[in-house]
């Protein structure tokens, strides 16, 4: 099983659906559909079968302001607003979680974000993410 982290600014981001006109709302529609996926399991972005245990949805700025979902998947859906830079506290939250012994997949297309991880973590682009949401 495997726990996702979302660096949700990379993420909302990549659709261009007006997100830069109401980045809190962006950022909603997004969380909405991650509650969907807890506890499914789906093709991995290595086409292998991933199962989903959690979710762990990093905000940065505006998009703080951000509602919680109605269902937050039993608590299975974590939303972690960052005081400061989101990459810094994807970096931490990863490598508390590896060092707890999980196995994580960050999604995001940032390569300075992925350089900080720790080698053992898988990363995938928005796109991947994107597909299994319909979002796009």
């Amino acid at each position: 099983m495997s726990t996702l982290v979302v660096d949700m600014a990379n993420v909302v981001g990549s659709v261009a659906d007006g997100w830069w006109r109401d980045r809190a709302g962006a950022a909603e529609r997004l969380l909405s559909g991650l509650s969907g996926l807890v506890a499914r399991t789906v093709t991995g972005p290595d086409e292998t079968p991933v199962r989903i245990a959690g979710i762990v949805a990093v905000l940065e700025g505006r998009a703080n302001l951000a509602e919680d979902p109605p269902s937050r998947a039993g608590g299975a859906l974590e939303i972690v607003r960052a005081a400061g830079s989101g990459d810094d506290t994807v970096v931490q939250l990863v490598k508390a979680r590896v060092a707890a012994g999980d196995q994580v997949l960050v999604v995001s297309a940032d390569r300075g974000l992925g350089a900080r991880l720790p080698a053992a973590v898988t990363r995938t682009g928005p796109s991947w993410l994107n597909d299994l949401l319909g979002r796009g």
